[in-house]
């Protein structure tokens, strides 16, 4: 029987990193929930995963998305 190994977070701040959920990131992005979906289903979109059943967006990868629209215009 080989002992088991508790994985840690590779950083502490992941694990208390704040998640949006659709609704917030609509909100903040000024963009209707429905388009969020539709880029989302296309992959250019900021990057989202399922927590349950629920999509939702950490504060990170939101922010990280914003710089690159902004530094592709």
């Amino acid at each position: 029987m080989t002992p088991q190994t508790h994985q840690t977070p590779s950083s502490p701040a992941s694990a208390t990193e704040e998640v949006l959920t659709l609704a917030e990131v609509a909100a903040i992005v000024r963009a209707p929930i429905a388009t969020l979906r539709y880029w989302r289903h296309l992959g250019t979109g900021p990057r989202s995963f399922r927590l349950g059943r629920r999509v939702v967006y950490r504060a990170t990868d939101l922010q990280t998305w914003i710089d690159e629209q902004h530094n592709a215009t």
